[in-house]
């Protein structure tokens, strides 16, 4: 199945309490259940102003509706082609 990457652009997200990004994730994971098994939250990265997200999903369109339905924004979700880790080498 598929992998993407979602890039969220949210101001100050590096600024986020725990409180703040357990209701983040817990309004996520309300949504994915709500969705089905077919979309998939493997884990995010928070930075300064964005949060990289990982997902599995059999379409992008899928994951939009992820981000809609929870109100998340999604300014670009790009499909993973490859995987290149130290091992690759």
């Amino acid at each position: 199945m598929p992998k993407f990457i979602i890039e969220r652009e949210i101001p100050g997200a590096g600024r986020m309490s725990a409180d703040d990004l357990r209701a983040v994730s817990q309004k996520s994971c309300s949504v994915l259940r709500s969705l089905g098994p077919d979309v998939q939250w493997v884990e995010s990265y928070v930075t300064d102003d964005k949060i990289y997200c990982i997902y599995i999903a059999p379409t992008a369109d899928l994951v939009r509706k992820h981000a809609e339905l929870g109100g998340f924004p999604a300014n670009r979700i790009s499909e993973v082609k490859s995987i290149i880790d130290p091992a690759s080498a």
